[in-house]
């Protein structure tokens, strides 16, 4: 019966770190893409003049 207790309250103290890990991944990772998104979208208004920057890879939309 001490084990069954011991073992579960063992996994519980790994599982909410790897949730964290996880969604701070996630929200990383959809910012970045999101960003990239942005950047090659249409200009909002007063946006259309301005440059894209280096990191930014261009997508031909001229198809």
């Amino acid at each position: 019966m001490t084990y069954l207790l011991t073992t579960g309250a063992e996994q519980a103290f790994s599982y909410p770190t790897f949730a964290v890990i996880v969604g701070v991944v996630g929200f990383i990772a959809a910012a970045g893409l999101g960003s990239l998104a942005w950047y090659n979208s249409k200009r909002p208004p007063g946006w259309e003049d301005k440059e894209r920057p280096n990191v930014v890879p261009g997508i031909d939309t001229q198809q």
